[in-house]
């Protein structure tokens, strides 16, 4: 079959620039092997961020207390916690079914995508071709060499949305945003759990200030930190994980949740046949405008290495679709993207934290502020969290800024907003903020930069 576009994954860049090419007239071919959706309808946002929101309400309603308002003993049944969370995963995933139905111009082909030559893909035997081809299949977990691991049944953060009943004991591989966010909701859900990180702190990338914050947290909820050694070895005996650390400790759980990066899905692509060249790790090479090493193919989303997060693939389709149509379009590196972390609190950024400024040798101002300075936060008792801000000392424009706290990953979008324009730090300064909200905190923490001061 001939086409005007082939699209390799159906993910959150794949899907919706399929659907776009398609309405203005394209005939494209939108290739999946797995489920529709890709890593966030299936894996990733819509499930685990469903699972929180359970293992929130548990939390909330076992502190109740401490706003005056006794409830009884919390039973948690699990589930029906999953049953909610796979609903939700379905109604999604039936949407971007609906959507490609719905295009007459996107023509679905069910199975795995190899590159043949640089215009062709070959499915199950069946050959497509185009002159233009974007590649959108993501990233999967990374197994780390643990020696024993082969010989444990392990989990990675797909296989662990599949339990049916809750881990008496789980164990996480890995003190990134995945171990985390799950380690979290499962012990608010009732497992034990134990977390562990070869580096000092959880959230390695974050300044040490704003993991210890997390840290502070997660100890107060039960959940254990084995901080500062990386695993050694791994086995198992009867119902029991063993796992041992390179200091020797030795930790005893009953699941095991290994979040220890991610890799992408491009072992079996047939990138030699394309001219596709990969890096070290083999995430596909792109320039600013998408285009890999060979001239009619494109990459988005995780497969290029990174940022891997949902919103950044979903804006990789929407500048792609103005290349590729012949739109003015915006530059890939000149993006200014958020992250957070749905841990509670909430971890939010955008731009350079303080660490990486005095890496980068780049001059700033900075302020910080505790949570427990907002009055919101007082009022509804969240106050755990802490506020950050690098502000450029000539012009004023807002390097970036950490926010650690309730909602603190809708509050740094105050920021992005404010860096996507240009404009500066005096933008916050001038507002008049509603009172009592949590984002007069962000104007209260800006005033604590010397050049705002009140006299």
């Amino acid at each position: 079959m001939e086409a005007d576009v082939i699209i390799i994954g159906s993910g959150q860049a794949g899907n919706p620039l399929a659907d776009r090419l398609g309405r203005s007239g394209k005939e494209v071919v939108l290739i999946e092997r797995g489920r529709l959706g890709g890593t966030c309808v299936n894996y990733g946002c819509t499930p685990t961020k469903t699972v929180i929101a359970s293992a929130g309400a548990a939390h909330t309603l076992r502190r109740a207390a401490t706003l005056g308002i006794r409830t009884g003993e919390v039973h948690v049944d699990f589930e029906a916690v999953m049953r909610r969370k796979s609903d939700m995963v379905e109604q999604w995933r039936s949407g971007v079914q609906e959507t490609i139905d719905q295009n007459a111009r996107v023509h679905l082909v069910r199975g795995h995508a190899r590159f043949t030559a640089p215009d062709e893909v070959a499915v199950d035997g069946r050959r497509y071709t185009a002159p233009v081809v974007v590649i959108n299949t993501g990233a999967r977990a990374a197994v780390p060499p643990l020696p024993g691991l082969d010989e444990v049944e392990y989990m990675d953060n797909a296989s662990i949305l599949d339990l049916q009943a809750l881990p008496s004991h789980l164990l996480v591989l890995g003190g990134g945003y995945i171990g985390c966010e799950l380690g979290q909701a499962f012990r608010r859900l009732g497992a034990d759990v134990t977390i562990t990180s070869r580096g000092p702190h959880i959230l390695s990338r974050e300044d040490p200030e704003v993991s210890e914050t997390v840290e502070d947290v997660f100890r107060e909820e039960g959940i254990r930190l084995a901080l500062g050694s990386s695993a050694a070895r791994v086995g198992r005996e009867g119902e029991e994980i063993h796992l041992e650390l390179e200091s020797g400790e030795m930790i005893h759980g009953t699941h095991l949740l290994v979040a220890t990066g991610r890799r992408p899905n491009t072992d079996d692509l047939g990138c030699e046949q394309a001219g596709i060249e990969r890096d070290a790790r083999g995430y596909v090479q792109v320039d600013d405008t998408y285009r890999t090493t060979a001239e009619n193919i494109y990459a988005v989303g995780d497969v290029t290495g990174g940022p891997q997060f949902t919103h950044s693939a979903w804006d990789d389709h929407r500048i792609l679709y103005d290349i590729l149509t012949g739109r003015p379009a915006r530059s890939r590196s000149g993006r200014v993207i958020p992250s957070s972390v749905f841990t509670d609190p909430q971890v939010g950024r955008v731009g350079l934290n303080e660490t990486e400024a005095v890496e980068s040798g780049i001059d700033y101002e900075a302020a910080s502020m505790p949570y427990g300075r907002i009055a919101r936060a007082v009022e509804t008792g969240r106050t755990a969290g802490i506020m950050k801000v690098l502000v450029d000392p000539a012009s004023e424009e807002i390097l970036g800024a950490t926010v650690v706290g309730s909602e603190g990953g809708e509050l740094v979008h105050l920021f992005a907003v404010l860096m996507q324009a240009g404009a500066t730090a005096r933008s916050i300064v001038d507002v008049q903020m509603a009172h009592p909200t949590f984002a007069e905190g962000v104007q209260s923490l800006v005033m604590g930069l010397d050049r705002y001061r009140l006299a």
